[in-house]
C-alpha cells in the first residue's frame, strides 16, 4: 500500500508542473488570439488601463474552457513521453504496476477538472460573458480618440470634415485649418478656413472646442428662405475673423453599457435558466406554427363565408358557408365555365384580383416564415448553449484518454513531437467541433448530434489508443507499417540466420533429407494443383483458407529451426533464401463459410477482395517455389557434408 501511495505522489508531482506549465501557454495563446480579433475595436479608443485590464481578465477566464482541454492533452502526452523516455515507465511495468493503475491517480484528478469545468460553465460563464461582451459593446460605441493626420481629410467627427496641412508638435498648432460643416445637412454646408488654429476638449469631455485664427467662413442661407417665394439665387454669407470659436459635440468619455441586455440572452444564462428558456420559447413557437397552419388551411384550402344580417340597422353574423359544403352535397362547380361567360372587363378585373391576393399572400408568408425561424434560431442557440455546458468537460477526458496513452506508446518528451501531435489533434477537434456547432446552430442537424460531434469522432480514438497502450502496441513504430506495405506488395523483409556460439543439439541430418524430399514434392504437387486463378464461387465456399500452404509453411519453419544449430556458415547462408511466407495465403481464413458466402454475394465489396486474393495467390506460388528450389539445393549441400565428412574419417582410420 505504501508503494502504491509513492507511486501516485510520483505521478501527481510529475503531471501537475507540466499542466500548470501548459495550461498557462494555451491561455496566453488563446489570449493573443482574442487580441488580434478585437484589436482594431481598441487602437485609438484612448482607453484606460483599468478598463483594458478588465477586459483582458474577463477574456481570460472566458478562454478557458478552450484552453484546459489542449493544456490536459499536452501535459498528458509530455507527462507519460518523459516517463518512456526515461525508461520509468518501463520500470513500472516491470514491478508489474499496470498502465491504468499508473494512470489511475490522474484519472481521477483529470475526473475533478471535469466536473469543475462544468461548475465554471454553468456557473461563472455566464457572468463572464454577460460582463465582457458588455465591456466589448462599450468600447465599440466609445468615440475614437482625436488624433488629426496631417494633409487627408479627418472624417471621425460626426457631421464635420477637418483638413490639416501642418501640425506643430510642440504647441499644438494647427497651420491651414479648413473645415467642412455638414451638421445640419448637405444643402446647408458651411465651409471655413483658417490661417491656424487649436483644438481640445471640454473639461466634461462632452465637447470639442476648436479655437481658429485669421480666416473666413461660406455659408448658405437656403434654410432662411421665405417659404412659397421661389429665388433665382440661394443667399449666402462670408465672414471674415480675428478669433473664432466654434464648439461641437463629442462624448470622449467611456460609457458602459447596461448588463440587462446581455443577462436575457443565452450567453448569460445558467443550466437551469436555459432549460426553462428553451421550455418557455418551445411553447411559443410550437402555438405561433400551429396558428399559422391554421391560417394557411383557411385562407388557400378551406374558405369559409359569414352570411350577415341587418337588425336594429346593424350587420351580424348568422351563420358560416364552409367552402366545401357544396362538395360534401357532390354539387360540381365548373369555375372555367363561369369564367368564360364573363365579360372581358371582368375577366381581367378578377385576374388582377388574384395576382394581387396571391402577392399579398406571398408577402405575409414571407414574413411569417422570417418570424418562425427567428425565434427557432433563439431555441437552437439555447439547445447549443446547453449542450456545450456538458461538451467541454467530456473534452477533457477524452483529450487525457488520448494523450496519456499516445505519451506512453510514442516515448517522447519535451516540447517537440508532443506539440506537433497535440496541436495536429486540437486542430482536428477544433474543426470537427465547429461543423458540429454551425450545423446544429442552423438547423441542419439536431441540437445533440451537432454539439456532440467531436466527442463522437474523439471517443474511439481514445479508446483505441488506450487498449493499444494497455497491451504495449507498436503502432507508432514505422517500421510495422512499413514491413506490412512490403508484403501486401510482395517485397518482404529477409530471413536471417545466424551462427550460434553454443550449439547444444546437432541437427540430425540423416532424419531432414527425408523431410527436404518430401517438402519439395509437397511444393512441385501444390504449384501443380493450385493455379493462380481460382473459381469465385469456390473461392468464397472455402473461406479462403488454404490449407495445404499453411502446412507447406510450418514444415519450412520446423526444417529451418533444426537446421539453425548447424555449425556450417554455408548451409546457414542457404537457409536464409527461404522466404517468410506471411498469413496473405490466409487472408480469410477466420471467417465463418456462411459470413465469408455472404460476403461474396455482395459483389462489389467480394470482387474486390477476391481479386486481391488472387494477386497475393501469385506472390505465394512465387514463395512456393522457392521453397522447392531451395530444398533441393540444400539436400545437395548435406550429401556433400556426409561424403566430405565421410572422407575424412576414413583418412584418420587409416
Amino acid at each position: 500500500m505504501l508503494r502504491i501511495k509513492r507511486l501516485y505522489t510520483f505521478m501527481l508531482q510529475t503531471f501537475l508542473p507540466l499542466f500548470l506549465m501548459t495550461f498557462g501557454i494555451c491561455l496566453f495563446i488563446v489570449l493573443m488570439q482574442f487580441l488580434w480579433k478585437y484589436i482594431d475595436d481598441m487602437v485609438g479608443k484612448g482607453l484606460e488601463m483599468k478598463v483594458l485590464a478588465e477586459m483582458f481578465f474577463y477574456a481570460a477566464l472566458g478562454l478557458v474552457p478552450m484552453a484546459l482541454p489542449l493544456s490536459i492533452l499536452l501535459a498528458s502526452l509530455m507527462t507519460f513521453g518523459n516517463l518512456g523516455e526515461r525508461l520509468e515507465l518501463l520500470a513500472m511495468k516491470s514491478a508489474g504496476v499496470s498502465l491504468i493503475h499508473i494512470m489511475r491517480p490522474l484519472i481521477i484528478f483529470i475526473a475533478m477538472v471535469s466536473i469543475g469545468a462544468f461548475f465554471f460553465q454553468d456557473r461563472i460563464m455566464p457572468v463572464v460573458q454577460v460582463k465582457l461582451y458588455t465591456l466589448l459593446y462599450s468600447i465599440k460605441q466609445k468615440s475614437p480618440e482625436l488624433e488629426i493626420p496631417e494633409g487627408v481629410f479627418y472624417k471621425e467627427i460626426t457631421g464635420f470634415n477637418v483638413y490639416v496641412k501642418e501640425k506643430v508638435p510642440k504647441t499644438g498648432l494647427l497651420k491651414d485649418v479648413m473645415i467642412y460643416d455638414y451638421s445640419e445637412g448637405f444643402n446647408n454646408a458651411r465651409v471655413i478656413v483658417a490661417d491656424s488654429g487649436r483644438l481640445k476638449t471640454s473639461a466634461d469631455k462632452l465637447y470639442l472646442v476648436l479655437s481658429l485664427f485669421n480666416g473666413e467662413s461660406f455659408e448658405n442661407l437656403k434654410n432662411q428662405t421665405q417659404k412659397g417665394k421661389s429665388k433665382s439665387a440661394v443667399p449666402y454669407r462670408r465672414e471674415s475673423f480675428a478669433t473664432k470659436d466654434i464648439l461641437i459635440e463629442f462624448d470622449a468619455n467611456f460609457n458602459r453599457t447596461d448588463e440587462s441586455f446581455m443577462q436575457n440572452q443565452y450567453i448569460g444564462k445558467g443550466l437551469s435558466q436555459l432549460q426553462a428558456s428553451i421550455d418557455s420559447m418551445g411553447l411559443r413557437l410550437d402555438s405561433i406554427k400551429r396558428e399559422n397552419a391554421s391560417i394557411i388551411l383557411r385562407q388557400s384550402y378551406r374558405q369559409e363565408f359569414t352570411k350577415h344580417e341587418i337588425v336594429d340597422g346593424k350587420s351580424q353574423p348568422i351563420s358560416t358557408i364552409d367552402s366545401l359544403a357544396p362538395l360534401a352535397k357532390n354539387i360540381t362547380i365548373n369555375f372555367d365555365s363561369l369564367y368564360q361567360s364573363m365579360s372581358p372587363g371582368k375577366q381581367s378585373a378578377i385576374l388582377n384580383k388574384a395576382k394581387s391576393k396571391i402577392e399579398n399572400t406571398r408577402a405575409e408568408m414571407i414574413f411569417k416564415a422570417s418570424t418562425i425561424g427567428d425565434e427557432a434560431y433563439k431555441v437552437r442557440r439555447h439547445l447549443t448553449e446547453w449542450h456545450k455546458k456538458f461538451t467541454i468537460s467530456f473534452a477533457c477526458l477524452i483529450f487525457f484518454f488520448i494523450g496519456a496513452p499516445l505519451g506512453a506508446i510514442i516515448r517522447k518528451g519535451g516540447l517537440g513531437m508532443p506539440v506537433v501531435i497535440s496541436v495536429f489533434l486540437f486542430i482536428f477537434y477544433y474543426i470537427i467541433d465547429n461543423i458540429g456547432f454551425k450545423m446544429a446552430r442552423d438547423g441542419i442537424w439536431q441540437a445533440w448530434e451537432g454539439m456532440w460531434l467531436s466527442a463522437a469522432v474523439l471517443t474511439p480514438l481514445g479508446i483505441f489508443l488506450t487498449y493499444k497502450a494497455v497491451n504495449d502496441s507498436v503502432i507508432m513504430n514505422a517500421d510495422t507499417y512499413i514491413n506490412a506495405l512490403k508484403n501486401l506488395v510482395g517485397k518482404r523483409a529477409g530471413r536471417k540466420v545466424e551462427r550460434k556460439e553454443v550449439i547444444i543439439y546437432t541437427p540430425d541430418y540423416d532424419a531432414i533429407l527425408p523431410r527436404l524430399t518430401q517438402l519439395s514434392a509437397d511444393c512441385k504437387q501444390y504449384l501443380q494443383n493450385h493455379r493462380r486463378w481460382i473459381n469465385y464461387i469456390q473461392y468464397w465456399k472455402s473461406g479462403g483458407k488454404d490449407h495445404t500452404a499453411e502446412a507447406i509453411a510450418q514444415e519450412m519453419e520446423s526444417i529451418v529451426e533444426e537446421l539453425s544449430n548447424s555449425d556450417q556458415n554455408l548451409l546457414l547462408n542457404k537457409l536464409m533464401d527461404y522466404p517468410i511466407i506471411s498469413n496473405y495465403h490466409q487472408l480469410n481464413a477466420n471467417l465463418n463459410k456462411k459470413v465469408a458466402i455472404g460476403i461474396g454475394c455482395f459483389i462489389p465489396l467480394g470482387l474486390i477482395i477476391y481479386l486481391f486474393a488472387v494477386y497475393q495467390r501469385k506472390l505465394l506460388r512465387q514463395d512456393i517455389n522457392t521453397v522447392q528450389k531451395v530444398s533441393d539445393e540444400i539436400k545437395e549441400m548435406i550429401f556433400s557434408l556426409h561424403l566430405s565428412k565421410e572422407t575424412i574419417d576414413n583418412k584418420n582410420n587409416i
